[in-house]
């Protein structure tokens, strides 16, 4: 079931029937997508219909951040849960892990999928990374062909948004990949030169605010949670009436 949040069409999912719909979609090996919107990039796609359409093209859309949840419940189409990105691809790990699949990283400073593969292999010992290359490419071709060389089960396609949405869209025909991931800085959280907040702040959804005093510079992205959620009020003021 798809709920709309401001024009992003969410799966309405939890953690667990988002990885058995992204598990489902590996044997086809075609090239299918998932995207992690949070309410910043859902401000852009409110912005941008390009972004937007892209967003809603994906085989799986989920809700990556409290401001999502908290948005859909003000529409009264509440989500069941925030689905967070890193933990969604943690998760997809140990199930390549088990089952003996390949993963490729994609993106990040040169270095950081090196990092973030030691830290994954370090968790998961069974699990084959057959690829990595970071973000700062500007031919976009010997990427495309050491993916199709390697052959990876998932590829995790860390560019930020909205470039990671523009490249897994536009080359997944020629991708023979069972499910491609755009996870944003996920590899900087993997390879620890991110941290994460503490576990009482994820449960109490104040990750953002520590983000926020990790990162200051972020404070003007971080406007866009507040704009965001007036928006979301605006339109619940006007379904009303």
């Amino acid at each position: 079931m798809k709920i709309d949040v401001m024009g992003v069409q969410f799966d309405n999912v939890t953690m667990d029937e988002a990885l058995s719909s992204a598990i489902s979609l590996l044997p086809a090996r075609r090239g299918a997508y998932v995207v992690t919107p949070n309410s910043e990039i859902v401000y852009e796609a409110m912005h941008d219909p390009d972004l937007l359409a892209l967003l809603n093209k994906a085989d799986l859309v989920l809700p990556d951040g409290a401001g999502v949840v908290l948005g859909s419940k003000i529409l009264k189409t509440p989500l069941k849960e925030k689905v967070a990105g890193v933990d969604f691809a943690d998760r997809l790990l140990g199930h390549l892990a088990e089952t003996g699949g390949s993963v490729y990283l994609l993106g990040g400073k040169p270095g950081i999928a090196e990092k973030a593969g030691e830290k994954m292999r370090a968790k998961y010992p069974d699990l084959t990374i057959c690829g990595m290359a970071d973000g700062y490419f500007t031919d976009e071709k010997p990427v495309i062909a050491a993916i199709q060389a390697a052959k990876p089960d998932v590829l995790f396609v860390c560019l930020g948004a909205p470039k990671q949405e523009k490249f897994m869209a536009a080359h997944q025909k020629e991708l023979p990949v069972g499910l491609m991931a755009g996870l944003g800085g996920s590899l900087d959280s993997f390879a620890g030169t991110v941290k994460r907040a503490p576990k009482w702040m994820i449960r109490m959804n104040l990750e953002w605010f520590y983000r926020l005093l990790k990162e200051p510079r972020r404070f003007g992205r971080m406007l866009r949670l507040p704009k965001f959620l007036w928006a979301v009020v605006l339109r619940r003021m006007r379904g009303a009436r």
